[in-house]
């Protein structure tokens, strides 16, 4: 039943991954990947909501395995953060190749913060 909820949600996540980062990169001029940072952040601020869905409101544990694993696992990339960052390093974007990481990192971990804070206020 586990890999039927992962393959479920990454079914999901997946082409929204691919759908996104083409829409969010063709409203871009510029070197810095934002659809590759639009979606690991909402990714992130799903992530949390759906923990804290879990862990504060007694949401079943399936739900994280559908969500968190599958739908978060697939939208998300972090192999493609990290080629995109090489490759504004190899162009000679240093600036750009830190501001992704930077980004990508404080973006990351303040969505999943506020994902939680959020669902789990709701108490």
């Amino acid at each position: 039943m586990t890999v039927v909820l992962v393959l479920l949600g990454g079914a999901l996540g997946a082409p929204l991954r691919y759908l996104t980062d083409l829409l969010v990169q063709s409203r871009h001029d510029s070197v810095l990947p934002w659809g590759t940072l639009s979606v690991n952040v909402s990714g992130s601020l799903v992530l949390g909501a759906t923990a804290a869905a879990v862990s504060t409101h007694g949401a079943p544990g399936w739900v994280l395995t559908l969500v968190g694993t599958g739908f978060c696992g697939a939208l998300t990339t972090f192999s493609t953060f990290g080629f995109e960052t090489v490759r504004l390093v190899e162009d000679g974007s240093w600036s750009e190749a830190l501001a992704n990481v930077a980004l990508s990192i404080a973006a990351g971990l303040g969505a999943c913060a506020a994902g939680w804070a959020l669902v789990a206020a709701l108490g």
